[in-house]
This record gives structure tokens, sequence and C-alpha cells, in this order.
């Protein structure tokens, strides 16, 4: 885990530097919903550490903190990137989730079980898909209701 820690850090600071290039107007659209479903991501971690459904490598108590690098950078940045890019066009939007999440679940997680990071234990990689649409799709109906209720707040001022 000492060799990863610094390649961690530094995959959470990029990409929270990356969103200094999405624009001031992008951040404040998507960075509610990237923080609601961060927060999102963060419970679900609390329900997979009770099920057992993955484990985050470390000595880290809780666990839930050896996945805040994915939770709080690449997962929350590469939200509101996704969201930037896509919203508005819902079938390009599920089409890059699912590639994101493809590419995640069967290159990424068994490099982050080489490298003693992460790996799935009562879950198998299809629930784990299965999961990450669900949130996807969550954040995609999170952000049409931000966006009616903003709508709607608009149109009621005098």
């Amino acid at each position: 885990m000492k060799k990863v820690k610094p390649f961690l850090i530094l995959m959470t600071v990029l990409s929270w530097f990356s969103l200094a290039f999405a624009g001031k107007k992008s951040i404040k659209r998507f960075l509610p919903v990237s923080l609601f479903m961060a927060i999102v991501v963060t419970l679900v971690q609390f329900i997979a550490k009770k099920r057992r459904w993955w484990l985050w490598y470390g000595k880290r108590q809780p666990s839930v903190l050896a996945s805040f690098p994915f939770t709080w950078g690449s997962f929350f940045a590469s939200s509101l990137w996704i969201m930037k890019y896509t919203y508005g066009n819902f079938k390009r939007y599920i089409g890059l989730n699912l590639i994101w999440h493809l590419a995640f679940t069967y290159v990424g997680e068994p490099i982050l079980k080489k490298f003693g990071i992460a790996s799935l234990v009562l879950m198998k990689k299809i629930q784990l898909m299965y999961v990450f649409m669900i949130l996807a799709l969550t954040l995609y109906g999170f952000q049409i209701v931000k966006e009616k209720s903003s709508t709607y707040k608009n149109r009621t001022k005098p």
C-alpha cells in the first residue's frame, strides 16, 4: 500500500485539478449533482462494507476512507465531466457511462486487485455494472429535477 499511496494522492489531485478546465458555468451547473453523487457513493461504500460486496485494502478505518481517492477524486470529477459533455443527450450519456463503467469493471478492478488496493468479494462484475448504471441513472435524474426546479424558480420571480 505504501507504493500505491502516491498514486492515489496524485489521482485525487489531478482529478480536482482537471475541474479548472471545465469552465465556471459548467462547475456552477453540475457541482451540486457531483456532490450529491459523491455522497450517495459514500453511502453505497458503507453498505458494500457491511455486505462485503467489495473490499478496500489498507489500514484506514473505516475502509470507506480507503475509497476516498476514488469517490471524492476521480468519481466526483468524472461525474461533472460526463454531465458537462452529455447532459441533454440521454443516449450519449448512457453510452459513455456504459463504456466508462465497463472499463473500470473489467480493466480497472483487476488492476486495483493486482496492486492490493481493492477487490470484489461477494459481488460479481455484472452486479457491479448494475450498481454503476443505477448510480448513473440517479445522477441524471437528480440533474433533471435540479434543472426543472431552477427553471420553476426563475419563472416565479417577480
